[in-house]
């Protein structure tokens, strides 16, 4: 691997240096990196947290940069190169709320650093980055935590609890699904520009291939574009993969299979509007849906019950289902329904709460104060990010694929275990092919 300093710059000095203990009543100070509205929204609840404090910012574009610093205070610095942020003595911890195909970098840089760090969901661009960025919270001992809230989610813990007890019998089929509606133009077109002012468009691109500025590739479209994301799976289905492995207390699929296409969108995106995905676990098979031309969901709605991102009168558009042999359990981020089989003596339940965010990014400061271990550790998700990824690379091969955990690898598939790491652009090429 290259040396922090050839990144961080010749003012860089040892993470040891600076890399403290804190007590339970000291001030945390932490950066912003990537200002945009997911960052903003995380850092309003971390800065809840007592004894938090924002000190710095970061964004390629001066515009977001200026707005998150005026939000942070008079003592918050803006930056446009988040190397400065790690330079920086007086950080403690930092949010990356960057486009994924920055998130490895960063964490690991920050890592080096002796910074601790959140990381927004999906954890890395691919597996392999997710891979190192693993290596790398280990190697220097640092609180590495993912955006996955669901982890904080008590109504979660309670289907676990529930799922795992047997309370719904044997379950060996789950469902996930997320759908919603673009048409008809999907993200829309726009023609290669110049790069406007304020933008360091250079910086931005990073580690993803060089291209001319497009607007549709910065900013709230960039998850439609392989140089940068993965699209709905990795958006929006990593938060459910994660909570499957949680509640099915299973974390590594044995294959996978994908279908799907791009059949109606007439944008510039690339990513399918249709995919279904298909992974067998040990013990059961995950289903997994996404549409960007119908919102509908699974339908159907219980009187009185609230459902994430619901729309008109009966679309039920985000969520999971565990089918089990005397219960189906549907949940999604602000509650969860029962439904019992007939004559199975189980009782029908529902429950709604509140999304977990804030809980979330509180809990990630106590972290980083020794005072809770992170329930969303970088290992945890790594595993969940992992599996839409290979959902991806299922897709793009058009065959079903065997995963080997261990190795983290396709059974003698050359051509799907490439598309496993993609060569980042000189001079960010910190990770390097096994």
């Amino acid at each position: 691997m290259h040396s922090r300093r050839r990144f961080l710059g010749a003012s860089a000095v040892t993470a040891a240096s600076y890399s403290r203990v804190l007590g339970a009543n000291e001030r945390v100070r932490i950066a912003l990196i990537g200002c945009g509205g997911r960052g903003r929204y995380v850092a309003r609840f971390m800065r809840e947290a007592p004894g938090a404090a924002f000190v710095a910012v970061a964004d390629v574009r001066t515009a977001q940069a200026q707005a998150a610093k005026q939000w942070a205070g008079e003592e918050a610095v803006s930056y446009s190169d988040f190397r400065r942020v790690l330079e920086r003595n007086d950080v403690d911890a930092v949010l990356v709320a960057t486009p994924d195909h920055w998130h490895a970098n960063i964490t690991i840089l920050a890592c080096e650093a002796g910074k601790h760090v959140y990381v927004e969901k999906p954890l890395a661009h691919n597996v392999h980055e997710g891979r190192a960025m693993v290596t790398a919270a280990r190697r220097h001992d640092r609180v590495v935590q993912v955006g996955t809230q669901h982890r904080s989610a008590p109504h979660y813990r309670e289907v676990q609890e529930i799922v795992q007890s047997g309370g719904l019998g044997e379950v060996h089929f789950v469902r996930v699904w997320n759908y919603f509606n673009m048409l008809p133009d999907g993200i829309g077109r726009a023609a290669d520009s110049g790069v406007p002012a304020g933008t360091d468009w250079e910086m931005y691109l990073g580690p993803a291939p060089r291209r001319p500025y497009n607007a549709k590739r910065i900013g709230a479209t960039f998850r439609w574009f392989w140089d940068y994301a993965g699209g709905t799976i990795t958006d929006f289905g990593v938060h459910r993969f994660d909570t499957v492995h949680q509640v099915m207390g299973a974390d590594t699929p044995l294959t996978v299979s994908a279908s799907g296409g791009r059949y109606t969108l007439r944008d510039m995106g690339e990513m399918p509007d249709t995919l279904q995905v298909t992974w067998e676990y040990p013990g059961f098979v995950l289903s997994y849906e996404s549409s960007t031309l119908n919102a509908h969901g699974t339908g159907g709605r219980t009187p009185g019950m609230k459902y994430y991102n619901m729309r008109g009168n009966e679309d039920h558009p985000h969520g999971e289902a565990y089918y089990g042999t005397k219960a189906t359990l549907v949940a999604d981020r602000v509650g969860y329904e029962i439904f019992p089989e007939p004559g199975q003596g189980v009782e029908p339940a529902r429950k709604n709460t509140t999304d977990a965010t804030g809980i979330h990014a509180k809990h990630f400061v106590d972290c980083v104060r020794g005072l809770a271990k992170t329930c969303a550790d970088v290992e945890t998700g790594h595993r969940g990010t992992a599996v839409a990824h290979l959902g991806n690379i299922s897709y793009k091969t058009g065959r079903k694929l065997r995963w080997d955990g261990k190795k983290e690898e396709f059974t003698g598939d050359p051509e799907a275990n490439r598309l496993l790491f993609r060569e980042p652009r000189k001079p960010w090429d910190l990770i390097k092919a096994s």
